[in-house]
């Protein structure tokens, strides 16, 4: 790998020995990829704390939160002291919700290492988002911007949404970044390799929240890894509808970029989202296959009672809390049943301002932050069966929790949070 004198100079040592761990890790990473140089980046988004549960007691045993960098951010077989973030940096989602932690069955020595967590990444400057939607919280790339981003519906919306440039991340190669302002010129920071691979030709409307995330969850399954490219779309999707979209296909595949004829930025006619060449193949996406992607993510559910509902994969948006207080508005849940919504903290301080979780409250629900079930491995004791609205959590959770997992719209898991039962299906 080609390394200019300012890279040269942190990897001899000029910087300190973390970051010289940073570029080690980088020129390591890189010349496994192929990559012939790096490239300089301002905005990444990556962990470093130590509240997901794999890590909490590596952190107990090992010294603390610089053995947690050292080792799961650097790569580094012995301790070092980590220096101030080089760039803009910014912390994906949490382990858990200290405000409701209890609730979470979280005990009070985790909650006091999330807290040490909060004051190590503080120190460091980077920034306390704590979420899996950056872009709704003020972190939003630019178009051609090359960034370091982990997480994949995250890394999926920016690349194809919002034209920026960013491979899918780990908290090594992100950590690395952090402390260097350099990532691996490689893959999707190329433009050779963000044009389409695959058409998807739609003959059904794309309308709802739930249609996004079937067509996302039944294109992930068809392209895997590769670009697909929609057309036929009559519709303008808004931002909750691609959120979901891209949740969806990162998760049943594992795409990390997408076009839509005349709406996304490098798509503004079919020959540029191809960048000139002839798709792979052609998918046709149709009632039927909308059907299919139905019933396959809905594999796992059997039992009718739903113990617990859960929103908020990716989290929601502003406007997602709102639709929601409309469901609930002169209800309440039902009494063996939990509900719980996710939410960027930035978020949630909109919605107590707007009083929407008051109203959740009031309902019998509760607005959470920080984490989801998946991630932080967190729901009611005794939960069997969960609906949810997002198609990315019924394929993990089930998996992860060992949970019956129903998808549906989010008025179907607001009426499940009521009644107590699954009465969703898939509208014509």
């Amino acid at each position: 790998m080609q390394l200019n004198d300012d890279e040269r100079a942190m990897l001899d040592g000029r910087d300190g020995a973390a970051v010289q761990r940073a570029m080690d890790l980088l020129v390591r990473y890189g010349e496994a990829l192929g990559a012939s140089r790096l490239v300089d980046t301002n905005n990444v988004c990556g962990t470093v704390g130590a509240t997901m549960p794999f890590l909490r007691d590596y952190a107990a045993t090992h010294g603390g939160l610089d053995a947690v960098f050292s080792e799961f951010n650097l790569d580094s077989p012995e301790v070092v002291e980590v220096p101030k973030a080089k760039v803009f940096s910014s912390h994906l989602q949490q382990g858990l919700d200290p405000q409701h932690a209890r609730r979470q069955g979280i005990d009070g020595e985790i909650v006091k290492l999330y807290r040490q967590g909060e004051a190590f990444t503080g120190r460091l400057g980077i920034q306390p988002l704590n979420t899996c939607a950056p872009y709704l919280t003020g972190n939003v790339p630019v178009r051609g911007e090359h960034c370091a981003w982990m997480e994949s519906s995250a890394v999926i919306y920016i690349n194809a949404v919002l034209g920026a440039r960013t491979n899918a991340e780990g908290r090594e190669s992100t950590g690395a970044a952090m402390l260097t302002g350099k990532i691996p010129y490689w893959g999707l920071h190329l433009d050779e390799n963000r044009g389409g691979t695959h058409l998807i030709e739609l003959d059904v409307d794309v309308k709802t929240v739930q249609d996004w995330g079937l067509l996302g969850y039944y294109v992930g399954e068809c392209v895997q890894d590769r670009i697909p490219v929609i057309d036929g779309l009559r519709d303008v999707p808004n931002l909750p509808k691609l959120k979901h979209f891209g949740a969806a296909a990162a998760s049943s595949g594992g795409v990390e970029m997408y076009h839509i004829v005349g709406q996304t930025p490098e798509a503004r006619t079919r020959d540029e989202a191809f960048r000139g060449r002839k798709p792979l193949e052609t998918i046709r996406y149709g009632a039927a296959e909308r059907r299919i992607a139905y019933e396959r993510v809905n594999t796992t559910a059997k039992d009718a009672q739903v113990d617990f509902v859960m929103l908020g994969c990716p989290h929601y948006s502003i406007e997602q809390i709102w639709e929601v207080c409309q469901l609930l508005e002169g209800r309440r849940i039902g009494t063996n049943t939990e509900l719980w919504i996710f939410t960027a903290r930035a978020t949630r301080q909109l919605a107590d301002q707007a009083g929407y979780t008051k109203l959740i409250e009031d309902a019998g629900g509760v607005l959470m932050t920080d984490t989801c079930s998946a991630i932080g491995r967190v729901m009611p004791k005794g939960t069997r069966v969960v609906a949810l609205d997002s198609a990315k959590q019924a394929h993990y959770l089930p998996a992860i929790m060992g949970v019956q997992a129903w998808f549906g719209t989010t008025a179907d898991c607001i009426e499940a949070a009521v009644s107590g039962r699954w009465n969703g299906g898939l509208a014509a």
